[in-house]
Order: structure tokens, then C-alpha cells, then sequence
């Protein structure tokens, strides 16, 4: 019997894969079927659920995602992977893609399928692009990239130096400070060559 294994994935804990799940159910994966992977990248090799709904998969089955990038980033690894699909007797069916419904087991699925896998790495590039472009000319310009507020200011890395030079461990006055001693010292270089 040929079945349907459904795979959702959100990259950051707060996002929400309700909307992805609804549809997989919509299109006919069984809730027992479905897999979802929350706070994982799409980049990363480890994607525990993932791996299930792979190991679940046999010939003739098809695994359904609803859209491109939630199977991974590069155009070439999306590929390979649809060649081991087909290589195993699966299928990949992608749900939102090219605004319809895509099934890697047709000739056509499988051509609009490479392309759009091209597509979306061209955009993923273009984008980090932007985001590299952006961080140089924000820091050219001296603005703040944003990113955690240092809890602990200067003033008080310079008292705690003072501490070390007149002999308390710098490991002992880290801590009090509650850092690291790596911390410690990389914050204490920065306040020298500034």
C-alpha cells in the first residue's frame, strides 16, 4: 500500500508550523504520516525528523512538503536528493510550487521541479547578498549592527583589569563579573586598542 509521508520544518522555536501541517492533512497525509522538525534550519545536515520521514518512505510512497526550502537550500543537494527518491522508488510531491502542486514521479514535475530548485537558490543567494551588502555599508558608516547589549560596560572591564594587575586571578574576577575568562580577556584586548 503506497502512502503519503509528510514532512514540515520552522527554523526558529517561535514559529509556528500549524499552517504547513494543515495543508499536508489537506492534501492527504495522515496525522500518524507526518513529521515536523521545529527550530531547525534548513541548512543544517541534522534534522531529526527529517530522517524519520525518510526512514518511513518505501517504494512507491511520496513524500510531500509544501514548499521548496523546507527541504534544504542548495540547488544541487535538492536535486540530489530527488534523484535518491526517485533512485528508491519515491516520490516528491511539493505542494506551493510554481503555484501548484508539483510530482517529481511526472516528467514535467520532475523538469519544473529543477528549475525552481535553481530559482530558489538564486534567491536565497540574492538575499544573503543583500544582507552582506547591508552589514558593510551599516558598518562603513559606523552604525550599530544591532545584536545583544553588553551587559557589562567598560568601565567595569577596566576595574576588573585593575583587580588582575594588582594580583586577584583573572579566572576568579571573570567570574565575579559573570563571564568567562576567554570573555574576559577578548573584552580586555578590545578596550586596549581602542
Amino acid at each position: 500500500m503506497t502512502k503519503l509521508i509528510g514532512y514540515a520544518r520552522v527554523s526558529t522555536r517561535p514559529q509556528s508550523t500549524d499552517r504547513q501541517e494543515a495543508d499536508l492533512i489537506a492534501a492527504g497525509v495522515r496525522r500518524d504520516d507526518l513529521y515536523v522538525d521545529q527550530g531547525v534550519s534548513g541548512a543544517r545536515a541534522m534534522r531529526p525528523q527529517f530522517d524519520r520521514a525518510l526512514a518511513a518512505l518505501e517504494a512507491k510512497d511520496t513524500l510531500v512538503v509544501t514548499t521548496l526550502d523546507r527541504l534544504g537550500r542548495s540547488t544541487q543537494n535538492m536535486l540530489d536528493f530527488a534523484q535518491e527518491l526517485r533512485g528508491r522508488g519515491a516520490g516528491l510531491r511539493v505542494l506551493n510550487l510554481g503555484g501548484g502542486d508539483v510530482d517529481t514521479s511526472t516528467p514535467m514535475g520532475s523538469m519544473l521541479f529543477t528549475i525552481m530548485a535553481a530559482l530558489a537558490q538564486m534567491e536565497h543567494d540574492i538575499k544573503r547578498e543583500r544582507i552582506v551588502d547591508s552589514i558593510g555599508k551599516r558598518r562603513e558608516a559606523g552604525k550599530d549592527l544591532g545584536g545583544r547589549p553588553r551587559l557589562i560596560s567598560d568601565s567595569k572591564i577596566r576595574n576588573a583589569l585593575r583587580l588582575v594587575e594588582g594580583g586577584e586571578p583573572a579566572a576568579q574576577v571573570a567570574r565575579d563579573l559573570g563571564m568567562s575568562r576567554a570573555t574576559f580577556y577578548r573584552r580586555s584586548r578590545e578596550l586596549n586598542t581602542k
